[in-house]
C-alpha cells in the first residue's frame, strides 16, 4: 500500500487508524474542537472491544502490515522548510519524529480489525532497538520512501522493522534501516493488550522472526550485564585502571593528582544541557508528549555535543538502545543532559539523559536514554574520565560503540 506522507501525512490524535483514498488520516490535538478529556472520556467504552486472550484475535502476516509512505521533499518543495538545516540538507530529528509516527501506523494496520470503526488499542513506542545510516547526508530536494512491517509479535508487544530510501537518479536507493519495539496498552493506556499473533510464510520470513526474537534476548542479556548492575569485566577494570595510570601527575606521589594527558579532553568539559518546556501542542490524547519530539530534542542536543566537542560537523552513524521508561507530561520541565562518553578516532559516542522536574516536590525523574554514534570529518580528541562515575559512563559508551561497529 503506497500512502502519500504531507509531512508526514500521519497526524497523530489517539492513533485511530482510518484509511481513505488511499491516505491516512490520523486526527491531531490540533484539530478544531479536539478535547482530549472528551476524546478519553469516549475511549473508555473501548474497553469492551479488547480481546480477552491473544487466541481470539486472527493471525496475520508480514505482508498485512507492509506499508510505503512517500514524503515528497522533491515534488512538493513547499515542505521542504520544515526538513531543512542550516547545511542544505535534511535535519535527521524530523526523519526520528517520522520514524516514530510511521511504527505506530505500522503497528495499527498489523492489529486492524475490519468489524471494528475505531481501535480499542493504545500504541506506544517502548524501545528504538536501533537505526543504522549508510548514507551521511539525507538530501532535501529529493523524494523519500519509508517502507516497514511488524517482523516480530510478542503477547502484547511488536517489533517494526523500517527502510528509508532516497530517490536519485529515477531509483530509490538505501539511507537507513530501523528496528523499533511497539507496546499494546489498554483505550486509557493504563495496562498491556494483546496483538494479532504473526505468521511467518516462508523461510525468509521464518528467519526475520527469529532474528527478532533473537533481538529480544540480545537485549535481555545487555540490560542483564549493564554496569548499573553488575561490575565491569576484568578487561573493563584493566582500561579503566591504565587510564587511571596515564592521566597521575608524576611530579607527585598523590592519587589525587591528576594531569591531562596530550590530545585529550576530561568527560567533565564535554557535555551540554538543555531545557524543554513541554507545551500542549506535542501532546498525544492522553496528554503526554510524543515519544518522536522527545528523539528530535534529544538527538539535536547530542548532535550540538558532538559538534562542539569535534569542532566541526558531525554526522550521525547511529541510534541504538533508546528506552522510554516514563512519560513526560504535558507542562513537565525536561532537563536534558548531553554527554560525549567514549570516543576513537573520528567517532564520537554521545549519551543523552532526560528526565522531567516537578517544580513543586523538587523531584527528578528520568524519562528516557538516547545513544548516538556520530563521526567527525576530522580525528577528535580522546575523552578522559576522572571520577568512577565517568569510567562507568566511558565503559558503558564502549559497550555501545562496539555494538554499533559490528552492525555496520
Amino acid at each position: 500500500m503506497l500512502l502519500p506522507l504531507s509531512p508526514i501525512l500521519l497526524y497523530i490524535e489517539e492513533y485511530v487508524l482510518k484509511l481513505k483514498s488511499r491516505r491516512v488520516l490520523l486526527l491531531t490535538s490540533e484539530e478544531p474542537g479536539w478535547d482530549h478529556v472528551q476524546a478519553m472520556q469516549e475511549r473508555k467504552a473501548l474497553h469492551t472491544l479488547l480481546a480477552k486472550r491473544q487466541e481470539d484475535l486472527p493471525p496475520r502476516r508480514m505482508k498485512d502490515s507492509y506499508l510505503e509512505v512517500i514524503l515528497p521533499l522533491g515534488s512538493q518543495p513547499e515542505i521542504r522548510e520544515k526538513y531543512l538545516n542550516v547545511h542544505n540538507s535534511v535535519r535527521f530529528g524530523r526523519i526520528l519524529e517520522d520514524l516514530d509516527s510511521l511504527g505506530v501506523l505500522i503497528c495499527y494496520t498489523h492489529t486492524k480489525q475490519e468489524t471494528q470503526p475505531r481501535s480499542p488499542l493504545s500504541i506506544v513506542t517502548a524501545l528504538v532497538d536501533k537505526i543504522n545510516l549508510c548514507k551521511k547526508i539525507i538530501y532535501p530536494d529529493c523524494d523519500i520512501k519509508f517502507t516497514g512491517n511488524v517482523s516480530w509479535v510478542g503477547r502484547t508487544s511488536m517489533e517494526v522493522k523500517m527502510h528509508m530510501l532516497q530517490l536519485h537518479g529515477g531509483d530509490y536507493s538505501p539511507v537507513l534501516d530501523a528496528t523499533f519495539v511497539m507496546v499494546a496498552r489498554d483505550p486509557e493506556n493504563k495496562r498491556p493488550a494483546f496483538v494479532n499473533p504473526l505468521i511467518p510464510e516462508s523461510p525468509e520470513e521464518e528467519e526475520i522472526f527469529k532474528q527478532g526474537e533473537l533481538n529480544k534476548l540480545k537485549r535481555i542479556d545487555f540490560s542483564t550485564a549493564s554496569l548499573l548492575k553488575m561490575a565491569p569485566t576484568a578487561e573493563e577494570r584493566n582500561i579503566v585502571h591504565d587510564i587511571f595510570l596515564n592521566t597521575l601527575d608524576t611530579r607527585t606521589v598523590s592519587f589525587r593528582s591528576r594531569k591531562l594527558p596530550p590530545n585529550s579532553v576530561w568527560m567533565e568539559d564535554a557535555k551540554l544541557k538543555g531545557l524543554q518546556i513541554c507545551h500542549p501542542q506535542e501532546r498525544n490524547i492522553f496528554n503526554r508528549i510524543f515519544g518522536g519530539f522527545l528523539m528530535r530534542k534529544a538527538f539535536e542536543l547530542g548532535w550540538a555535543t558532538a559538534c562542539s566537542y569535534g569542532s566541526s560537523r558531525p554526522f550521525i552513524v547511529s541510534v541504538d538502545d533508546i528506552m522510554f521508561q516514563r512519560p513526560v507530561e504535558v507542562g513537565s520541565l525536561l532537563l536534558l543532559s548531553a554527554q560525549v562518553c567514549y570516543t576513537e578516532k573520528n567517532y564520537i559516542q554521545v549519551r543523552v539523559h532526560s528526565e522531567v522536574y516537578d517544580a513543586d516536590t523538587r523531584e527528578h525523574q528520568t524519562t528516557n536514554i538516547f545513544h548516538f554514534t556520530f563521526i567527525s570529518e576530522n580525528e577528535v580528541p580522546r575523552v578522559i574520565p576522572k571520577t568512577y562515575g565517568e569510567s562507568m559512563l566511558y565503559l558503558d559508551g564502549k559497550r555501545h560503540f562496539a555494538a554499533i561497529m559490528k552492525d555496520i
